[in-house]
C-alpha cells in the first residue's frame, strides 16, 4: 500500500511538472506570435500587400511573409548576397516552403523564371538564407529560380535582368554607392558558398556572372546619378 501511494504521488508530481512545462511552452509560442510584425504568415489583401511593398522594393509583385526570420536585423544593410533555388519553383511554392517552421529557411527576395519578384522577409528583418547570421544581418538575400536543373544551374535571361534591376534598386535605397565583387566574403556582393562549405550555391552559371553583375549594376547606378 505504501509503494502504491508512493508511485501515485510520483506520478502526480510528474504529471504536474509536465503540465507546467507544457503551459510554459504554449505561453512562449503565444508571446512569440504576439511579438511578430503584422502580416506574417497570412494571405494579404491588395491594400496590405501595397503597404508592405512601399516599405521594400517597388519591383515586388508577390508578398508572402514568413516567420522564419529575425525581427529586426541587427546590422545596417551593406551587402547583397545571391543564391539560387536549386529548383524552378513558382513564387507561391517557394513561399509555401519558407512558411514551414521546421525548414528554418527563408530569403528576403526571390526571382522566378519569368523575372517576377517576391518578398518573403522585409528588408528591415534578417532572413535565414546563408547559414551565417553575421552575413544575413548585413545582406539583402536574393534567391533566383533555375532555368536548368543540374549542370551549370543556369537562370533565364529574364531572371538575370531582373536580378540586376533589383540590385540597383537595393543599392539606391540603402546608399550603397558601388557593388564590389572580390571573389570572397570581403566584397559587398557575395554568394552563399562563401559562407557555407557544404553548398555550391548559387551554382556555376551565376558564379561566372558575379563580376558582370557588379559591373552592370554599377554602370546603371552611375548613369542614373548623372541623369
Amino acid at each position: 500500500m505504501f509503494l502504491k501511494n508512493k508511485s501515485l504521488r510520483f506520478f502526480s508530481i510528474f504529471f504536474l511538472i509536465f503540465c507546467i512545462l507544457t503551459a510554459i511552452t504554449f505561453y512562449g509560442v503565444y508571446l512569440k506570435k504576439q511579438s511578430l510584425p503584422p502580416y506574417i504568415g497570412k494571405d494579404l489583401t491588395t491594400k496590405e500587400m501595397n503597404e508592405v511593398i512601399k516599405r521594400n522594393s517597388p519591383l515586388t509583385s508577390y508578398v508572402h511573409l514568413t516567420e522564419n526570420a529575425d525581427f529586426p536585423r541587427q546590422s545596417k544593410i551593406k551587402k547583397i548576397t545571391i543564391h539560387h533555388m536549386g529548383a524552378n519553383l513558382t513564387l507561391e511554392k517557394l513561399g509555401e516552403s519558407f512558411s514551414k517552421r521546421d525548414r528554418q529557411a527563408s530569403s528576403n527576395y526571390a526571382i522566378d523564371d519569368h523575372g517576377n519578384v517576391a518578398l518573403y522577409v522585409e528588408e528591415e528583418n534578417r532572413a535565414w538564407t546563408s547559414a551565417n547570421a553575421d552575413n544575413d544581418h548585413q545582406a539583402i538575400t536574393i534567391e533566383v529560380a533555375n532555368e536548368t536543373i543540374g549542370g551549370d544551374w543556369k537562370i533565364s535571361n529574364q531572371s538575370y535582368q531582373k536580378l540586376i534591376d533589383l540590385c540597383v534598386d537595393i543599392c539606391q535605397r540603402h546608399s550603397i554607392e558601388k557593388l564590389v565583387y572580390t571573389g570572397d566574403k570581403n566584397g559587398n556582393l557575395t554568394m552563399h558558398k562563401m559562407f557555407d562549405a557544404d553548398t555550391i550555391c548559387p551554382g556555376p552559371y551565376l558564379e561566372s556572372k558575379m563580376a558582370d553583375i557588379a559591373k552592370s549594376v554599377n554602370e546603371k547606378l552611375e548613369n542614373e546619378t548623372k541623369g
